[in-house]
């Protein structure tokens, strides 16, 4: 069993406000505005748009801000290939470029031992 709490939201900023929460202003007319805090109903009576400040609701869903499909663009964000795997490099084929990587500790190893020795005898 789920507890439901009946939430009101801000006028101005759009929040959720909970039981408890937040004041309810009463214009001359009878209409009734319920703000989440001390600073949107000032933003209110200042006449501010909220529209035009990004800290509210308006504002991040009129610009498409922090929805679903937001975060899903992230996610699929674009693997870039190399292309020295498709054409090479620094004098190297793709087939030679293929051998060094498929080979093994030991025979790097061994490969770079017999260079070693080679050189010793040169000089």
């Amino acid at each position: 069993i789920k507890m439901v709490v009946k939430t009101d939201t801000c006028v101005f900023s759009n929040f959720r406000i909970y039981p408890g929460h937040g004041t309810l202003f009463i214009r001359i007319d009878g209409k009734a505005f319920r703000f989440i805090n001390g600073k949107n109903e000032a933003s209110f009576h200042m006449k501010r748009n909220p529209r035009k400040l990004n800290w509210t609701m308006f504002y991040r869903r009129l610009r498409k801000k922090g929805t679903q499909e937001d975060q899903l663009k992230k996610a699929k964000k674009r693997v870039v290939t190399s292309s020295a795997v498709t054409r090479g490099f620094a004098g190297l084929s793709i087939e030679q470029l293929k051998l060094k990587k498929d080979e093994t500790p030991e025979r790097r190893k061994a490969a770079r031992e017999a260079d070693v020795r080679k050189i010793k005898e040169q000089k």
